[in-house]
């Protein structure tokens, strides 16, 4: 087989898999050939195996890329177009999106056990307060709607109250009124906390748990992960294209 005749197969490959083709893709089939269809290989094997619906790995891709850690804006709009076609409906995209929304509430989940940490060593705090009637209400509400209550959520809960109170509403909007099973969300929390560029881990047990507890096997949120394990690939379509731009302009 010709060089030429196996770049074809490789781009039929891939196309006949992942759906896309734009310039990063090209740029690598052009540098590297058999690079991409090793990739190509690594990245279906979600769906040769198929733990997980059609639809659903597409929902796990969007929220790899689309969250607010990544956010690699090129397959996005094929994400959500294949989505679609494999029976998705709008309101089930919008509440991958939405599920996604809730990943900058890490910054209080981290950062407020460092300040208690600090006033602790400072003397300004001699352990946790005790909850008041507006503050329990604000946790059992919480525990209803979103289905657990973790004890990262407890020194939020003690020092912003009316912020836990409005990210308890906003949070719980895919929970109160979204389509999606709740394993299904849970999915969307662990592809995004698993992901190389954020790796949350204490929320990544949790929503494993969680997703454990609403019937979720092994096989599925392993395929999450390995959906999630591809990402490293988005920085080469990103540059490829950059280096066969120099080596054509040295040559």
């Amino acid at each position: 087989m010709s060089d030429d005749d196996r770049r074809a197969e490789i781009r039929r490959d891939y196309e006949a898999a992942h759906g896309e083709w734009d310039a990063g893709t090209q740029a690598v089939l052009d540098l590297d050939p058999g690079f991409l269809a090793a990739y190509s290989r690594l990245a279906a094997v979600p769906d040769r195996v198929g733990a997980l619906p059609e639809k659903v790995r597409h929902f796990v891709r969007l929220a790899v890329a689309a969250n607010s850690t990544h956010l690699y804006l090129p397959p996005v709009r094929g994400h959500i177009r294949r989505a679609l076609e494999a029976g998705a409906t709008p309101a089930e995209v919008m509440e991958v999106l939405e599920c996604c929304a809730t990943l900058g509430i890490h910054s209080m989940n981290i950062g407020v056990p460092i300040l208690v940490d600090v006033l602790e060593q400072e003397g300004l705090r001699d352990g946790a307060a005790e909850l008041d009637e507006y503050q329990e209400r604000l946790k059992a509400e919480f525990t209803e709607k979103r289905g657990y209550w973790h004890s990262f959520w407890n020194e939020i809960l003690e020092l912003a109250p009316e912020f836990f109170d409005a990210y308890t509403e906003f949070s719980s909007v895919p929970w109160v009124s979204g389509p999606l099973e709740p394993k299904v969300k849970e999915f969307m929390y662990i592809a995004f906390d698993t992901a190389a560029t954020h790796l949350y881990t204490s929320g990544l047990r949790l929503h494993i748990e969680n997703a454990v507890r609403y019937g979720a096997t092994a096989a599925e949120i392993v395929e999450v992960m390995e959906i999630a394990a591809t990402l490293g690939m988005h920085g080469v379509f990103e540059a490829a294209p950059v280096l066969a731009e120099e080596a054509r302009r040295r040559s």
